[in-house]
């Protein structure tokens, strides 16, 4: 299996995408991380569902979670708030390490190992040619033990 057959249809925001539309694109298509993209289409980052997560969650909740136990119901309701007014920019890490990027044929062991040393949810496939690069898709860790499991059964 190459990575060109693994790579499927995978949804992404830009970097000056609506912080919030892109928590609600992650619950409603239970993705586990978006693909941030540049305006040409170039992978940028990814945008973990735990860093959206993280940024609902108050500082000082974080530094000592034992207060989350003090946040009444109606309070912690309304955390998806810290979100109005973000761009999907003010989401990142300031850390937060470049897109894994396979080539088209990659096999699925290089993209597993990728997956495997970074830690990361997903790898973008691109292609580059002269004009740039061109986004074929996105292979996520659980579709690649999928296909993986598939062809250990076969």
């Amino acid at each position: 299996m190459r990575a060109r057959d693994l790579a499927v249809d995978y949804e992404t925001v830009g970097l000056d995408s609506d912080a919030m539309d892109a928590a609600r694109l992650m619950a409603e298509h239970h993705l586990p991380a978006l693909l941030v993209v540049d305006e040409a289409g170039s992978p940028k980052a990814i945008l973990p569902a735990s860093q959206m997560i993280k940024i609902l969650v108050p500082g000082y909740v974080i530094e000592d979670p034992t207060l989350a136990a003090v946040v009444d119901e109606h309070h912690a309701d309304r955390l998806c708030a810290a979100l109005k007014g973000r761009k999907v920019r003010d989401c990142l890490s300031k850390t937060t390490p470049p897109p894994l990027v396979a080539a088209p044929d990659d096999t699925a062991l290089e993209v597993a190992a990728l997956m495997a040393q970074a830690r990361s949810p997903l790898v973008a496939v691109v292609e580059k040619d002269r004009t740039g690069v061109q986004l074929l898709g996105v292979i996520t860790a659980s579709h690649l033990l999928e296909r993986l499991l598939a062809a250990t059964s076969a």
